[in-house]
């Protein structure tokens, strides 16, 4: 059997652990402490992220882990870290300038690894499918975070992928192929850009026109997706499973179409 070449992971995740390191290293200057739960956050992340990511890597016979996905596992590292420090906030005040600080690298972060697979060629399923779940991660962090001042109604922005995800296993249509739409792409931007400002609390006016727009623009985004897929759903299904893969989209779905893969 193929075995998978785990030194560009491994220098990923010691090159983001690294970085990682000085922001804790900040944060502990800024308040003496690290909560217990925000340490266990993290590293439950981590570790089930990269046992989900070997999998899929092992599952597909990779024998190479790309340029790209270097980039995402970076990223991926930096989402651990954020998410930690978010579920911290529930327990006990956190240095904001720190989460900023890591959450714009993470959002820049996003577009690069999509550039770094187009100039390599190297665009694969697994490499869409891992950079998907990490934008889905982190807007559910980010929610979640700046549903403690705006409200619970945020929340929505982390969730409506995974609601949609759980619905598809009532409702086999809603697994069908969708046609490669680059609007989903700008949504999934806006909703990252408006959860970041947010959390700033630097416009306390503006975040909940913000975030209504973000959430706006997402329900637009699904509900289009949704009658798109109810029109359809008497014709033969081809579902979409767990190991397709290809364009990353503001529902969280993946279209399989190799043209479209973001990176591998």
């Amino acid at each position: 059997m193929t075995k998978v070449q785990f030194a560009p992971i491994s220098s990923a995740v010691a090159g983001a652990a690294a970085a990682t390191l000085l922001g804790v290293v900040a944060a502990h200057w800024y308040q003496p402490w690290i909560p217990a739960v925000g340490w266990s956050a993290a590293l439950s992340y981590l570790v089930i992220s990269n046992i989900l990511l070997l999998r899929g890597l092992q599952h597909r016979h990779t024998v190479r882990f790309g340029p790209a996905n270097v980039v995402t596992a970076v990223r991926s590292t930096l989402v651990g870290v954020i998410s930690g420090i978010v579920v911290a906030s529930f327990v006990a005040p956190i240095p904001v300038g720190l989460l900023v600080a890591l959450l714009v690298p993470t959002l820049l972060l996003d577009g690069v690894d999509g550039w770094v697979a187009r100039r390599t060629n190297s665009a694969s399923e697994l490499g869409a499918r891992f950079d998907m779940e990490v934008d889905a991660f982190l807007l559910l962090v980010l929610s979640a975070y700046v549903s403690q001042t705006l409200g619970i109604w945020v929340l929505a922005i982390g969730v409506m992928r995974y609601a949609f995800v759980a619905a598809g296993w009532m409702f086999p249509w809603l697994r069908r192929q969708l046609p490669y739409r680059y609007w989903r792409k700008v949504v999934t931007a806006v909703q990252g850009i408006a959860l970041t400002i947010a959390a700033t609390g630097f416009l306390p006016l503006l975040d909940v026109a913000l975030i209504a727009i973000a959430l706006a623009l997402l329900v637009e985004s699904f509900g289009r997706d949704v009658v798109w897929l109810a029109t359809r759903r008497s014709m033969p299904i081809e579902v979409v499973g767990a190991d397709d893969g290809g364009h990353t989209d503001a529902a969280g779905r993946v279209n399989v179409k190799a043209n479209d893969a973001e990176h591998a």
